[in-house]
């Protein structure tokens, strides 16, 4: 027996509630990475960075459709080339994210995985913190200090990034 308001993961009637369960496993996992790392409180603004970066990176990797736990070992190595120094990845975001909003266009099904992964996008690069400048070199040959040293705001993906790329590091 169904009576109304009764919510469903599949949304396949149109009537019901789609459970946006690609998203949220890929939140999962980034989550369990960083945790796992131990890089920062999970309450803090760079945790959240990272977390949204590497949950990016994992759900659009997932260019099948299966993300599962039997997978995820498998693509580590896969996570880390994406996430490297040297690689564009706000570029592959970027496509990757035009590729979705554009299938999901041509479908006509809504897609509440695409919308929970374009608001952590639209977050990661409208989002700045401040950080350590990376790039400065400390004048006289000083030491500078966890706390101490020049900052710059940076775009939360740029912080978000590397700490998802440690985290996978440290699995």
């Amino acid at each position: 027996m169904r009576h109304r308001g009764h919510e469903s993961t599949d949304g396949t009637d149109g009537h019901e509630l789609a459970v946006p369960m690609a998203w949220l496993y890929a939140e999962y996992i980034a989550d369990e990475l960083l945790r796992t790392g131990d890089l920062m409180p999970p309450t803090s603004f760079e945790f959240r960075a990272g977390r949204d970066a590497l949950a990016l990176t994992v759900f659009l990797s997932d260019t099948d459709g299966e993300l599962s736990g039997i997978r995820v070992i498998s693509q580590l190595e896969n996570w880390l080339a994406l996430t490297a120094y040297d690689q564009p990845w706000q570029d592959w975001v970027r496509a990757r994210m035009a590729e979705l909003t554009e299938g999901a266009a041509v479908s006509g099904a809504p897609c509440p995985d695409l919308a929970l992964a374009e608001d952590a996008w639209r977050w990661l690069e409208e989002t700045e913190l401040l950080a350590p400048d990376l790039d400065a070199v400390p004048g006289g040959g000083a030491v500078f200090g966890e706390d101490e040293g020049p900052k710059v705001w940076t775009p939360a993906w740029r912080l978000g990034l590397p700490l998802g790329h440690l985290a996978i590091h440290l699995f």
